[in-house]
């Protein structure tokens, strides 16, 4: 039994325990990369407010046919895949501190215009500024800041935190959202949006200095030098690989929030309110459990736990399909999600690691253009095995998809240790 009145017995040491635990980890890390922690945090919180009421706004404030709004969701979707590229090459050579300012003012711009249309073609293009100019450009350039600031050993647990409190923020961002629009107005949600963005901003101008590495001195042949540019991108094969293999999991991924729901009500009869349930899982398992997963992975080489990750993808998603009861299914995410814990951050510190360092934003602009590019082709390929072949067979597919990506990572695994 505990005795407050002995210093040795098990309760008395728990709180300094936690608490020293906590301190040894801000201190793995440096100051700024907590900066950027908690201005992730205000950033996912104000992003949170507004996107899961985005169609509602559209549909029942501005009266447009969800035909419509889901044109303009796909165009803006479209709009924001070339600005990843040039965000990375412009991050390369301004800096990542000017990039992520302009990206977060404009964001707030955007969002209160948003706030502010009253009618189809000004909603229009405000959705369409904010898709361009909020991540395609913020995420390269903090990405590769997270690069700059964390030495190699320690980035897969630097994305898993910056990870965890995003999570964080899209949990209590649709909460208060939902507060918001029941007792006060849809503009209001726009507006704290708009200001929460722009706190961040004034944290970027403010407290973050500028990380990007300078370009190394030329050598006595500067002809042999590579130069940085797209062109040596393209001669990265290594890299291409793990692109490849990265779009197979994105395609995989994106099936969780397109065409399971739609299997779960249509062919398994389960209630849309449940799918919230899952959903509600997979984020806190995020929130709880994701930092201390990194920190025990981080050991191991990059592409043992990208194919490791692929294995729990394949094992949660291919059996999606046989389940008929709620709690089945809620297992297989439980499954899948912590496949998810090992493979997004382990990716972003795998492409900080094999990028030059001149060039990280380029790679992580490219690497970011890969996940939107699966991100697209995955509701369109579970749409069609959905509408030709039935809803059950989505499952199989993907889990030949993640062992062919599990293949894959082991296969590349010697050709990338060459290189760290």
């Amino acid at each position: 039994m505990y005795n407050p009145d002995r210093p040795d017995t098990p309760g008395r040491c728990r709180i300094p325990s936690l608490f020293s635990q906590a301190q040894a980890t801000f201190n793995d890390f440096p100051r700024q990369f907590w900066v950027l922690v908690g201005g992730t945090l205000i950033n996912a919180i104000g992003g949170g407010l507004i996107f899961p009421f985005l169609t509602l706004y559209a549909r029942h404030r501005l009266g447009i046919p969800m035909t419509t709004v889901g044109l303009l969701l796909a165009l803006n979707s479209a709009a924001g895949l070339a600005p990843q590229l040039v965000a990375g090459s412009l991050a390369d050579k301004y800096g990542r501190k000017v990039l992520m300012a302009v990206s977060l003012l404009g964001s707030s711009i955007s969002l209160l215009g948003l706030g502010l249309a009253h009618s189809l073609p000004a909603f229009a293009v405000m959705s369409l500024l904010h898709s361009i100019i909020s991540w395609p450009l913020y995420g390269p350039a903090s990405n590769a800041m997270v690069a700059d600031l964390v030495e190699q050993g320690r980035r897969t647990q630097a994305y898993g935190l910056i990870r965890v409190v995003h999570n964080f923020g899209i949990v209590i961002g649709p909460s208060a959202g939902g507060f918001i629009i029941a007792y006060g107005s849809y503009l209001w949600l726009f507006i704290l949006s708009a200001a929460l963005s722009l706190v961040f901003f004034a944290v970027t101008l403010l407290a973050l200095r500028e990380t990007k590495p300078q370009l190394v001195a030329a050598v006595a042949d500067p002809n042999q030098r590579p130069q940085p540019g797209f062109g040596l991108i393209l001669r990265d094969n290594a890299f291409l690989a793990f692109c490849i293999t990265t779009m197979l999991l994105t395609v995989v991924y994106a099936q969780l929030t397109t065409t399971f729901p739609v299997y779960l009500r249509d062919e398994r009869h389960i209630a849309e309110n449940l799918w919230g349930l899952v959903m509600a899982l997979n984020a806190a398992m995020v929130v709880l459990f994701q930092f201390p997963l990194t920190r025990l992975t981080d050991r191991y080489r990059r592409t043992v736990v990208l194919a490791t990750g692929s294995l729990f993808y394949a094992v949660g998603f291919g059996a999606l399909g046989w389940p008929t009861e709620f709690a089945y299914f809620a297992l297989f995410v439980a499954v899948l999600t912590v496949g998810e814990m090992l493979i997004i951050p382990t990716a972003n510190a795998f492409v900080a690691d094999i990028a030059p360092e001149a060039m990280r934003g380029r790679y992580m602009g490219v690497f970011g253009l890969v996940w939107a590019m699966g991100y697209g082709l995955g509701p369109v390929t579970g749409g069609l095995i959905m509408d030709r072949l039935g809803g059950f067979y989505i499952w199989p597919a993907t889990l030949v998809l993640c062992a062919l990506a599990a293949v894959a990572f082991l296969a590349m695994g010697r050709a990338v240790d060459q290189r760290m």
